[in-house]
């Protein structure tokens, strides 16, 4: 009994050496490094999404005029900050023509909406800072409304001193900061 089982058992490890021999490893099936591996997994999933949005993708490129039309837009809308004078919230003669080109712009483009953030330098309290902010973002609104855009596209809000465009503290950079800045909705 002893020597069959252990004939069973050199046998069944030459025939399982003989069938593993036999068998010769192409290149794709050697273990690839896990960089190869992931850029492989990648490159697959690129062209099946490329292949399925050009399957949904109708023949005319209504798509790209779409996303162009809406680059040009943002592109377009790019405007300067309103600046103020210190702890004033009305707005300067020489800053007309920016909130002038602001609104035409929004009257070109009915269906665009824009936040006014007010912003002040850091002197003064925190509260205080927060209250003249909210005052400057309501004084570029109220000019955007004289010039007849809707009040609903426009939303206002009060970063007081939270977020400055300078960090040196002298006059140069703190009217940098005193300002009302524009973001596209």
């Amino acid at each position: 009994m002893k020597k069959t089982v252990v004939f069973i058992s050199l046998l069944a490890g030459v025939l399982l050496f003989a069938a593993c021999s036999q068998k010769k490893i192409t290149q794709a099936e050697q273990p690839q490094p896990a960089a190869q591996q992931r850029e492989a997994v990648i490159s697959k999933t690129d062209e099946a999404v490329t292949a399925d949005v050009q399957q949904q993708t109708p023949a005319s490129s209504s798509t790209t005029t779409d996303v162009s039309a809406l680059a040009e837009q943002d592109r377009a809308f790019k405007v300067r900050d309103v600046h103020f004078d210190y702890d004033r919230y009305d707005i300067r003669p020489e800053e007309r023509a920016v909130l002038e080109s602001t609104a035409s712009w929004l009257l070109k483009n009915r269906d665009s909406a824009v936040s006014i953030e007010g912003h002040c330098d850091e002197r003064g309290t925190n509260e205080y800072n927060l209250a003249l902010g909210d005052r400057r973002a309501n004084s570029v609104r109220k000019f955007l409304t004289a010039s007849g855009i809707s009040i609903s596209r426009i939303k206002t809000i009060s970063y007081g001193e939270e977020k400055p465009e300078c960090l040196e503290q002298n006059d140069a950079c703190w009217e940098q900061n005193r300002r009302a800045h524009f973001v596209l909705n």
